[in-house]
């Protein structure tokens, strides 16, 4: 089959979804006659692993995931979705995995300037988004893509994709036993996160690590505005949010490849002596007893551009396949819309076993994929970029306040900006 009869297939199922081979009631009964047992290898059982998998399921399609570890993730990042997230997240059917986390809503930003000035930076139109704890929302995704009965979630390692005659067949992975096992199916979809073992294989990846997050939790203190996170933007660039109802996540961005060590107590006195100082009143004293608690972690902020190789029979999506910088916290946001176009892409479709065909036509997800993505990644290497530099150039300190100010004016200015900053406005030409 040709890229122009699978076209013309696609729009004359579009008009007739009752597809003879389609057996879905959209409660994931399995939609196909092919061969074998799967339709869909997902690797990586994250956000958006979990969230694809019950989207393709809900759909009809045999879904197999393989996650190489099923237990609750602890992570420092991903605990906060913008408002167009979880818009993303209900149009997946998936925004009941929001609730029973102790989830917060988040309003607006508190952006803080070194001179004392403060704004408030809010979603446009009442929207909100979500803090909460990264490993009970995965678990809360996991369990809803579990719950299908055409969706089967396996734990271990993918070591190899299984090639034949250039196209990927299935994957080779090691069970927690230690069992070697091959998997098979028409479209492997790779998702396996920003250390992805398997990328390389799909793309070209180009990764700067520009700073790290030092990652701590402010325990039993209430903000002095509710439902309200924080820009602390001075000499260092600090974010806080609520991730639940007596927890406060504090993520401090420490520029450069390298970070004081945390073993030897450098990482302490830096945060003490040099971070503290720059915390609003109302922070201060919570920030200190975190350091003083010692449950200190950090993660590297890595920068990658999607540059994949089309390869028939597999696929990249989520940080598998293209990276920002998480200061603006985008990275799931762009996640749940890269499931949300890839599901509608494949709907239409009622066989995936040409690999050549399928691979031309999901070429098109990479430009649909473009403006949402666009907007947020250059929104978030801008802000790093402008608010991590030095005063000690004129330049890049007039633009900080330049930025400061434009911020402040609100109304449109500010509103615009969070709009494209948290998906609800996917058009990158608001940023000329």
């Amino acid at each position: 089959m040709n890229f122009t009869s699978l076209r013309e297939n696609i729009k004359a199922s579009e008009k007739n979804r009752s597809k003879k081979s389609l057996k879905s009631s959209g409660n994931g009964v399995c939609r196909s006659n092919f061969a074998g047992n799967t339709d869909v290898i997902i690797v990586g059982a994250g956000v958006a692993g979990s969230a694809l998998a019950y989207a393709l399921a809900k759909d009809g399609w045999r879904v197999q995931v393989i996650e190489r570890d099923l237990a609750e993730p602890d992570r420092i990042v991903g605990e906060v979705l913008h408002a167009g997230g979880c818009i993303k997240l209900a149009e997946l059917g998936l925004q009941d995995c929001l609730d029973g986390i102790d989830s917060q809503i988040v309003f607006s930003f508190a952006a803080v300037h070194k001179d004392g000035k403060r704004t408030a930076i809010s979603y446009p139109a009442n929207a909100s988004g979500r803090g909460f704890h990264n490993g009970r929302f995965i678990q809360k995704l996991r369990e809803k893509a579990a719950s299908l009965p055409n969706v089967k979630l396996d734990q271990g390692t993918v070591t190899s994709l299984v090639e034949e005659n250039g196209t990927i067949k299935g994957v080779l992975y090691k069970t927690k036993a230690g069992q070697e096992l091959v998997a098979s199916a028409s479209l492997t979809i790779v998702c396996d996160g920003c250390f992805s073992n398997l990328r390389r294989n799909l793309c070209n990846p180009k990764i700067e690590v520009p700073s790290y997050f030092v990652g701590l939790v402010l325990e039993n203190y209430n903000l002095p505005y509710a439902n309200r996170a924080y820009f602390i933007l001075k000499d260092t660039i600090v974010i806080a949010y609520p991730i639940s109802s007596n927890e406060i996540r504090c993520l401090v961005d420490v520029p450069g490849s390298k970070q004081p060590p945390i073993s030897n107590g450098e990482m302490a006195s830096y945060l003490k002596t040099v971070v503290a100082p720059q915390m609003p009143p109302e922070l201060y004293n919570a920030f200190i007893c975190a350091i003083d608690k010692g449950n200190i972690r950090t993660m590297p902020n890595r920068i990658m551009p999607a540059s994949p190789y089309p390869t028939p029979g597999a696929f990249l999506i989520g940080d598998s396949l293209n990276m920002r910088h998480a200061v603006t916290g985008g990275g799931m946001t762009v996640g749940l819309s890269d499931v949300v176009l890839l599901r509608d892409l494949l709907r239409p479709l009622n066989d995936l076993s040409d690999g050549a065909s399928i691979c031309k036509y999901l070429e098109s997800f990479y430009i649909l994929r473009k403006p949402t993505a666009f907007a947020i990644n250059t929104l978030a290497s801008t802000l790093h970029t402008v608010f991590s530099s030095s005063d000690q150039d004129p330049s890049r300190k007039e633009m900080k306040e330049a930025f400061f100010n434009y911020l402040s004016l609100g109304g449109v200015f500010s509103e615009g900006l969070m709009a494209l900053l948290s998906g609800l406005n996917p058009d990158p030409l608001s940023l000329v």
